[in-house]
């Protein structure tokens, strides 16, 4: 199978150190472009239409999903939606690009079974639930409701472990992004 339409998914807890793996990748691999994703949560400052996220309003992303145009989507923290267009997909490929994706653990295993032997599915882990609530707090970024909530969420996705090909434990940073890369140049030979 030539690298053409494939797609690589990177899954994991929130905190768990996905993005920045994916960031790198994008960041040394010009094979591959990343999946922006749609959401109806309010853009913020800093962030540009597009490049972080289609921002749509909760009818747009509904008559979307009666349209069929999502591979996937969920429905989470607060009553806003997140979901990936099929037509941003077919945008990447007819650039001869690889699709690169940074999405939660359910999402992931959804564009999985979507495309089947064409994806590779990749779960990022942190060493603990102890270190990973550390990397939250560090973030200082949510509150201690907020916080709860995305440990209790991360412990329930530590459980679909094994529903993944590939396992990167992310204890240390530089051995994670070594091994990514070497995950990647491997699936792409196939």
């Amino acid at each position: 199978m030539s690298s053409k339409n494939k797609v690589i998914i990177f899954c994991a807890p929130s905190g768990s150190g996905k993005t920045t793996i994916v960031k790198h990748l994008l960041s040394i691999d010009q094979r591959l472009a990343f999946s922006v994703s749609a959401c109806t949560r309010v853009q913020r400052e800093n962030e540009v239409h597009g490049k972080d996220y289609y921002f749509l309003s909760i009818s747009d992303f509904k008559h979307k999903i009666l349209q069929g145009e999502f591979l996937e989507y969920e429905e989470v923290y607060g009553g806003n939606f997140y979901g990936t267009l099929k037509s941003e997909v077919e945008k990447i490929w007819a650039e001869n690009k690889v699709v690169i994706f940074d999405v939660d653990v359910e999402g992931g295993l959804n564009i999985k079974k979507y495309f089947g032997e064409k994806a590779l599915a990749v779960f990022v882990k942190p060493p603990s639930v102890q270190s990973l609530e550390m990397r939250l707090r560090d973030r200082s970024t949510e509150t201690e409701e907020t916080l709860k909530m995305r440990i209790e969420k991360a412990v329930h996705e530590l459980e679909y472990e094994n529903k993944f090909e590939k396992v990167i434990v992310n204890d240390a940073l530089k051995t994670a992004l070594q091994e990514a890369e070497n995950l990647v140049n491997s699936f792409l030979k196939q």
